[in-house]
């Protein structure tokens, strides 16, 4: 038989992963206002439209063509992530200092540079989730 997944959230319509998704998209998408975030972003600028990443040290552009579209290719990124990747999510009081953080946290990435940060990122979360479960389950 199969086991009834609890809903608690938006009138029974969503379970806690998805509420915690939710969260996290709203606060994501307040960052774009983040005044130490846009103050990284400026300091970047080379001049119009070309910035200089902090990972490979290049000026490259703000965007580029990726199969026939325009796609931003700097990305501004914590320093220190945001879900520590060695004891994962703490508290939502953690999550939001560490996502509304001073200028000295946020660093200007190419994509080709912010994916190789994110990659390994998730490499050790994923070593860490399967250490853990080794140990708890």
């Amino acid at each position: 038989m199969k086991k009834e997944i609890e809903r608690p959230f938006n009138n029974g319509r969503w379970t806690a992963g998805e509420m915690n998704t939710f969260i996290k998209s709203l606060l994501r998408s307040g960052t774009r206002r983040w005044g130490p975030k846009n103050e990284t972003l400026k300091k970047a600028r080379v001049e119009k439209g070309k910035y200089l990443c902090n990972g490979c040290k290049t000026v490259v552009p703000v965007t580029i063509v990726k199969d026939g579209k325009r796609v931003r290719f700097v990305q501004v990124d914590h320093i220190i992530p945001v879900v520590d990747t060695d004891t994962g999510f703490v508290s939502w009081d953690n999550y939001i200092n560490r996502m509304f953080s001073n200028s000295d946290n946020y660093q200007l990435l190419c994509s080709d540079c912010h994916y190789s940060k994110t990659s390994s990122e998730r490499m050790i979360a994923t070593e860490r989730k399967k250490r853990d479960k080794n140990t708890n389950g």
